[in-house]
């Protein structure tokens, strides 16, 4: 067996769980949980805006029969849109990776940005006919949201007008970023050394997410003066850093209790907080509810 045939085998072939919302507008989610690249493929014409998140692991978009590929990471998302041509969708999931992609006609998602046609840089007269591509880095907030849609567990019979609320809510946040992370309007972010400090200053948080540094102390870590740590951290991620990482403790506690190897005051603890009643107004000023009453609705 050659190297191509060997290939061709450890490729399996799959299909998006696609969920319309409204009328040109769908959810795609896929999860790749086996140990093979799963290639996905689905015909999409020029009308629409693609959105794609890389919740977990990576994944590979093959474009023009497979002379070029775009690859995207784990908490990462990239926004396609070619008003010239077809865009289909011809991606290779590796294994263990989840993605989400939203596709919004034009003609919808115009409307939904009728009063602020500007605010959207590729909605503007100049722009509306040319091509547009956009990487960009998933916020804590839009993580819990596309968990929420690639996790779905809920009654089916409330799964369009569920899907329909997340996946307003994901481009509001997508788009909420946009104003402060916009790389072309922001010198500080063109020097790729910041921007390789923010990151870390990032992993720093998460990694100590029970004793976080505080930021002076993160700031000395990563070589950068304070103010330009607040500054950048909130234009590469679009929140101070201790909004982010309250939203990713939140996150990693949601997981953590829905795995059930943990009660309230374990997963508490995990998460920094000393005492179960910190935690368990903590988790209801993120979600609404309380933990136990959180995991209740889960069954």
């Amino acid at each position: 067996m050659n190297s191509e045939e060997i290939a061709k085998k450890n490729v399996a072939r799959g299909a998006f769980v696609e969920t319309q919302v409204d009328d040109g507008f769908l959810v795609f989610t896929y999860k790749n949980d086996d140990n093979r690249v799963q290639k996905v493929t689905r015909h999409i014409d020029s009308d629409y805006i693609q959105f794609h998140f890389c919740v977990k692991g990576s994944s590979k978009f093959i474009f023009n029969e497979g002379r070029y590929a775009l690859n995207i990471q784990e908490e990462n998302s990239l926004l396609l849109y070619n008003p010239q041509r077809d865009l289909p969708i011809d991606l290779e999931v590796d294994p263990n990776s989840w993605m989400v992609s939203i596709l919004i006609s034009i003609k919808k998602f115009h409307g939904l940005f009728s009063q602020e046609a500007d605010y959207i840089s590729f909605l503007n007269e100049d722009n509306r006919d040319k091509k547009y591509y956009k990487d960009g880095v998933i916020s804590p907030s839009m993580a819990i949201v596309l968990n929420q849609l690639i996790s779905f567990n809920l009654n089916q019979s409330i799964k369009s007008l569920y899907f329909t609320g997340k996946a307003y809510e994901l481009l509001s946040l997508y788009f909420n970023r946009s104003e402060d992370a916009n790389v072309e309007q922001c010198p500080f972010l063109v020097d790729e050394t910041n921007v390789i400090k923010i990151r870390k200053a990032k992993d720093i948080v998460i990694s100590r997410i029970a004793e976080p540094p505080s930021l002076q102390e993160l700031a000395d870590e990563i070589g950068l003066n304070l103010k330009k740590l607040k500054e950048g951290f909130k234009q590469i991620y679009g929140d101070s850093v201790f909004s982010f990482l309250f939203d990713y403790k939140m996150e990693v506690a949601r997981k953590l209790l829905e795995a059930g190897e943990h009660n309230v005051n374990e997963v508490g603890h995990k998460v920094g907080y000393s005492t179960s009643s910190h935690f368990i107004a903590a988790f209801k000023k993120k979600y609404g509810t309380t933990p136990k009453k959180y995991l209740m609705s889960q069954t």
